[in-house]
């Protein structure tokens, strides 16, 4: 990979802030990050994840409720490395204007971003879009999340 292609963050490092893990890690790499403005993630959704084998079985597709899960995981880094909130947890607290506009398939590179719409002393807001590799969007929605410390899980 050349200097000018080199992700902000790879999977691991995404690992690092936020808490979710495999089967239900969907952030890749990291493209672009602003903390207080916008992040730009990549999904290679791959053939062989397990939600394909029942979702649905020769016609495999992407739940919408998973790629709603893509952009909360990928609106919750930027925030989770603010100052404020360094060492804390984002819980999706709202999801509106939810629009599924195309099927997501395996071999589909999914590239997200959230703006971040608004920031809080305990919660943020943020506008997800996905589009494939064709740039045609696939899934949009606002988010709110809410701010928490670990030990109150």
């Amino acid at each position: 990979m050349s200097e000018q292609n080199k992700p902000v963050m790879t999977a691991q490092e995404v690992m690092e802030v936020i808490p979710n893990r495999y089967p239900m890690f969907f952030v890749d790499r990291v493209e672009e990050l602003d903390l207080e403005e916008r992040i730009v993630a990549t999904k290679n959704v791959a053939a062989n994840e397990s939600y394909f084998q029942g979702h649905f079985p020769g016609n495999p597709i992407m739940p919408g409720v998973l790629q709603v899960e893509t952009m909360a995981q990928v609106g919750s880094i930027p925030l989770l490395m603010s100052p404020n909130f360094k060492g804390k947890i984002a819980f999706l607290a709202a999801v509106d204007k939810v629009k599924f506009r195309r099927n997501v398939v395996p071999g589909d590179v999914l590239t997200i971003t959230v703006d971040i719409v608004k920031l809080k002393a305990v919660m943020g807001i943020g506008q997800g879009t996905i589009t494939n590799q064709n740039g045609d969007v696939v899934s949009e929605a606002k988010m709110t999340f809410i701010i928490s410390d670990l030990e109150q899980l």
